[in-house]
């Protein structure tokens, strides 16, 4: 099937290149007469449009990577998360500030600082709400392009999360706001670590894989990382399942514990996939005594995951948001429990909503590994996909400009940043804090009900007198 879709796209390319070269019309008629007449009278079972019912039915996607499975026999793991069409955030809009309230001056500056765990002994506070999502060298990114975004994230003053990698000294030289996240591996576990970092997210779970692990095996982690990591010549590198073995709540409840006592006091929280007993995970989260809650949505990516999780388990970024918001105020923990949320968020007017939703911070993962390899993208397609300059095994990975790419990913950063202001100047406020859900209104019904916005087609007053 694919050799038959290739033969026809060769065809085409072929047909116009020799018309565009030598500017024969007859050269290119009779190519396009002979394909024509074999659509036109081969039988259906053998005919070449048999692929567009087959590829309606079936869909492109599903088709390729049903060959995948029926060449290797494993199960697929596929890198930047699912494709299936998610509730999101595009039917959510802001009220502008016109009349009855005025847009803020461009001139005047917009605070958008913020304060991770503001009940820990030490705070992370950073002056920008988009923090750096967990993709960690050696499992997903490239040692160079590691070094740009933590290049990118002390530039622009945010933190930068480590994934389930193991830590870079460079990274911990360079002395920006560094995340640890403590995974369900033997690296990455050194006591002199904790203390070096601004802040610990244990990893029970995430969008794209839920709380399951993985085998690297070694021809798939090669170089320094296998050394850094501590891994011998052969040996597989492991993701677990568990920290512990008959791992109980009551382990993970002294971890926190001891994280926070040898760490001097940073903010200790864990990392969840959003699901649909949403309420019962932060419940049995808030148990452990954390400062913070990183919710993952359904949305959300890996360097490689079983297509089964990513596309059958976990629930919306947009639904994760909304409940896991009124239940921590439900329970008294909003101001006290931060909230950080991510799983398919790419642009600066969907970093507002989820903020004015309620998250205290946004991590952003698949839209800066983007935006890193920038134009150095162009160094592998259109033979190879862009993520080949980014990826640690990646074939173009050591092509990759760290100081280029620090300096792309500080550009998107500071550009996403500039345009929260203006959504806020249009709000007619000054700071992050004053964006709430009554900034809010939805042309979705359903989703006005449900995140307790008005709905667009019902004036506002009506809406008010309602809530009187």
């Amino acid at each position: 099937m694919l050799q038959i879709i290739t033969l026809i796209l060769v065809t085409i390319v072929l047909a116009i290149l020799l018309f565009l070269i030598f500017g024969r019309r007859w050269i290119f008629k009779a190519i396009v007469k002979k394909i024509g007449n074999i659509i036109f009278t081969d039988s259906y079972q053998e005919n070449l449009i048999e692929l567009i019912p087959g590829l309606a039915h079936v869909g492109l996607q599903n088709m390729l990577e049903n060959n995948l499975r029926a060449d290797s026999g494993e199960v697929l793991h596929r890198p930047i998360g699912g494709s299936r069409s998610w509730p999101h955030l595009s039917s959510l809009t802001f009220i502008p500030a016109q009349i009855t309230t005025f847009p803020t001056d461009s001139d005047d500056e917009v605070d958008v600082k913020i304060t991770i765990g503001p009940k820990a002994k030490k705070p992370l506070n950073a002056e920008i709400p988009l923090l750096i999502s967990g993709m960690a060298y050696g499992l997903a990114l490239s040692e160079h392009v590691r070094m740009a975004l933590a290049k990118a994230a002390k530039e622009v003053n945010t933190a930068i999360n480590t994934g389930e990698g193991v830590v870079l000294p460079e990274e911990l030289k360079l002395g920006g706001k560094l995340i640890l996240q403590f995974s369900k591996t033997a690296w990455a576990k050194e006591q002199k670590l904790y203390k070096q970092v601004d802040m610990i997210e244990i990893k029970l779970g995430q969008g794209a894989k839920m709380g399951m692990g993985a085998k690297i095996q070694p021809e798939n982690l090669t170089g320094r990382a296998r050394k850094l990591m501590g891994l011998k010549e052969g040996e597989v590198a492991q993701i677990y399942e568990h920290f512990f073995d008959d791992q109980t709540i009551d382990d993970l409840k002294d971890l926190v514990k001891e994280l926070r006592k040898v760490s001097g006091g940073v903010p200790i929280g864990v990392k969840i996939a959003a699901g649909g007993r949403l309420e019962e995970d932060i419940e049995a989260s808030l148990h452990l005594g954390i400062d913070f809650i990183s919710i993952d949505g359904g949305q959300g990516s890996t360097h490689g995951g079983a297509p089964i999780l990513s596309d059958s388990f976990g629930i919306p970024t947009l639904h994760a948001v909304v409940r896991a918001v009124n239940h921590l105020e439900r329970l008294g923990k909003k101001d006290s429990v931060s909230l950080i949320v991510s799983g398919g968020l790419f642009t600066p007017s969907e970093f507002l909503k989820v903020l004015a939703l309620g998250a205290d911070a946004v991590y952003i993962g698949s839209a800066l590994l983007f935006a890193v390899t920038h134009n150095q993208s162009l160094k592998a397609v259109p033979f190879e996909p862009p993520t080949e300059v980014a990826f640690h095994e990646g074939k173009f990975a050591n092509q990759f400009n760290i100081d280029d790419g620090a300096q792309a990913a500080a550009n998107y950063l500071t550009s996403s940043v500039e345009e929260i202001k203006e959504g806020i100047r249009a709000m007619g406020k000054h700071s992050l804090k004053e964006i709430s859900r009554q900034d809010l209104v939805s042309f979705d019904e359903t989703t006005a009900k449900f995140v307790g916005v008005p709905f667009s087609f019902v004036p506002w007053s009506d809406m008010k007198n309602e809530e009187g």
